[in-house]
């Protein structure tokens, strides 16, 4: 009985013993298939069914995954049972808990239909570099993965995948690419199921298109108003070169010429990483150009230590962006290098333009609007990246983050700053129109101006004078603008002589023109008194003295009697030509200059037959193409001619200032008369 009975205890104690151990080896077991994902051996034998795809589908979540680097890797009887399986709900980290590989390779193997044609394969967003084997054959590549050769990631790659390969009714796809630093930091699926789509090539050229198409339009929308804006405030700056904002703003807009190509391109085809920084970073000097278009429309002069600070703020994000890219700084430095510039647009401008808006300037109420804007969007961004930072509401920030960057309207993607930006551009058309409008009423009344001084000029200087017996007066004048600064006056004698004034006001344009009417009205008033050229040289210039506003004017006047006898008063305007020999005057200063000055006088003989022949200076400064002059020369051998043949001849050379030439001659039907 107490055998029996210690044979039972002893029975029972291995039991127990047994269970016990079996307990520990399960849970040992357990916690290692925790650590150690199962083998993928159920995912090879029983590969995706693709026979009868109803469209395109994502092949990125599936199939199995290695750390490492071996050609055989993509080959397509390769073992791959041990390796781990995708799971397109883990992060990175979590899949490889204990190692950092470099490289990896994802097999996906699929069943197809071999009577199936026109298979096509997409790639897109995978890595910086990577390449895409189907049945051991590379039908993508993307950058270098060794050396490291970063190439953009965003753009959609589709390409064909040959019908003998489908023929034999099994596809692996491998996947071969470079790790990228961040992907450890990412707490977000590191598998999405789009990264590589399997389908019909034509289907999956329409979906890549649509999808394309849907997130770059109204990026490439605002490219080409930023073109447009560029070149219209260059003409606008080539027209009213003190109005920099102009300068800045087409500086602004050309932006766009390094970025479109890159827009445009990028979707479609990858890039080099440098290339596609080189275009982000485009607008960093596009922001450096909005603070200084700002400035200049609001009249703010900047100081050189303002400047300064500016291209400082607009370096530093540059260089850690380009840090960044090269995977040498993290991205939370290069948010930080971005504060001082974004606190300049989001803090400074507006403040400046609220201030001048108060103060009347509308155009900066105008501005405000998108900068308004454009602040909020960045004190949200700058909230919500902060929120990122707190492991607990990483994963609802990082959501916020992608509903405020982009939304779809339909198809069409849409960020908050491309709103803002368009808003901005709007703003601009706004302005400009309305500068346009406010010149074009100012160019109206400055036209209507000019034609009643036009018409003063056409009474007040007439082509022809008044005829005198025994002398034959020929006068032409043309202007360089609608109304100029020369002026001329042939007026009869008592005696039956002539009092003859050429002269030439400086300057041109309205304030000219308005200056020799007040000339043209002293010389037919001082002539009905005086016949006598110094008397009537200094009457004029003591007019001119307080009037001219620090400019002055040059004039010759002489008084031929009927007998021919000529005397002559200059104020520094061109000597006269007699039968085509210059007259050899004395310099004197031309009238306004001085108060009280006087004028020297020379008398010499006008015969029957004889012609005197007066210029402007525009007949002698006529310049042509090449940058000669008409010259002393020229003018001497044309006096000859008649008044309209050397105008004519002038113009022709090439006219660049007001033409005025009055010929006199004395005719012999006088002695006649006489």
């Amino acid at each position: 009985m107490n055998h029996s009975a210690s044979r039972r205890s002893l029975f029972a104690t291995l039991i127990l013993a047994a269970a016990l151990c079996l307990g520990v080896l399960g849970c040992t077991l357990g916690l290692k298939a925790q650590n150690n994902p199962q083998p993928a051996s159920a995912t090879a034998a029983h590969p995706f069914d693709a026979t009868s795809l109803p469209g395109p589908i994502g092949l990125g979540a599936k199939g199995v995954v290695w750390g490492g680097d071996d050609p055989a890797f993509a080959r397509p009887d390769f073992d791959d049972s041990t390796w781990i399986p995708v799971d397109e709900k883990r992060s990175l980290a979590a899949i490889f808990p204990n190692s950092r590989p470099e490289i990896l390779w994802q097999r996906v193997r699929v069943k197809v239909d071999p009577a199936q044609t026109g298979m096509g394969l997409e790639a897109a967003g995978v890595s910086e570099a990577y390449e895409v084997y189907v049945n051991g054959q590379m039908l993508i590549q993307s950058g270098k993965i060794a050396p490291f050769n970063r190439y953009s990631e965003g753009a959609r790659i589709v390409v064909p995948i040959p019908d003998a390969m489908v023929r034999t009714g099994a596809l692996t796809i491998a996947v071969r690419a470079r790790v990228l630093p961040r992907w450890w930091k990412s707490t977000g699926a590191s598998f999405p199921a789009d990264m590589f789509s399997l389908g019909q090539e034509e289907a999956l050229h329409d979906r890549a298109w649509f999808k394309i198409v849907g997130s770059s339009a109204f990026e490439w929308l605002l490219d080409g108003c930023s073109i447009i804006v560029s070149l219209v405030a260059l003409a606008l700056f080539s027209a009213q070169r003190q109005q920099y904002e102009y300068l800045w703003l087409s500086l602004l807009g050309a932006t766009s010429f390094v970025e479109l190509p890159i827009n445009m391109v990028g979707p479609f085809r990858s890039l080099p990483a440098d290339l596609v920084f080189a275009g982000q970073a485009v607008n960093y000097f596009a922001v450096f150009f909005i603070i200084l278009m700002v400035m200049a429309f609001v009249r703010q002069p900047l100081p050189r230590w303002i400047w300064a600070c500016i291209a400082v703020f607009v370096a530093a994000p540059i260089v850690a962006g380009w840090a960044s890219t090269n995977g040498e700084l993290l991205n939370l430095y290069l948010q930080l290098a971005q504060i001082p510039y974004e606190a300049t647009v989001s803090l400074i401008i507006p403040i400046v333009l609220l201030m001048h808006w108060r103060r009347g300037n509308r155009e900066a109420g105008i501005l405000l609007i998108p900068m308004i804007f454009w602040s909020l969007s960045v004190y949200t961004f700058v909230i919500v990246f902060l929120l990122e930072q707190v492991p607990a509401i990483h994963a609802g920030a990082t959501k916020a983050m992608r509903l405020i960057s982009t939304f779809s309207v339909g198809n069409l993607v849409i960020g908050l700053g491309n709103l803002t930006a368009m808003l901005f551009f709007l703003t601009l058309a706004v302005i400009i129109v309305r500068r346009s409008t406010r010149m074009s009423r100012q160019q109206a009344v400055h036209e209507g101006e000019m034609a009643a001084a036009r018409e003063v000029q056409q009474v007040i200087l007439p082509e022809q004078g008044d005829a005198v017996p025994g002398f034959k007066v020929e006068s032409v004048y043309k202007p360089a603008q609608q109304v100029g600064g020369d002026f001329f006056q042939v007026l009869p004698t008592c005696e039956g002589g002539l009092l003859a004034v050429v002269g030439d006001v400086a300057g041109k344009g309205l304030p000219a023109a308005m200056l020799v009417s007040v000339l043209v009205g002293a010389i037919r008033a001082a002539a009905e008194f005086t016949q006598s050229p110094s008397a009537l040289l200094a009457g004029l210039n003591e007019r001119l003295m307080g009037r001219a506003r620090g400019g002055f004017s040059t004039a010759l006047a002489a008084h031929i009697t009927a007998e021919g006898s000529v005397t002559i008063a200059n104020a520094g305007h061109l000597p006269p030509y007699l039968d085509g020999r210059e007259v050899e005057l004395p310099g004197t200063l031309p009238l306004g200059i001085v108060s009280g000055s006087s004028y020297e006088t020379v008398q010499f003989n006008l015969p029957q037959g004889s012609r005197l022949t007066f210029y402007s200076d525009g007949v002698v400064e006529a310049q042509n193409q090449k940058g000669e002059l008409l010259g002393f020369d020229r003018a001497k051998d044309l006096s000859m001619q008649p008044a309209a043949a050397i105008v004519e001849a002038a113009m022709y050379f090439g006219q660049s200032d007001d033409i005025t030439v009055v010929t006199i001659e004395r005719t012999p039907s006088f002695a006649a008369v006489a």
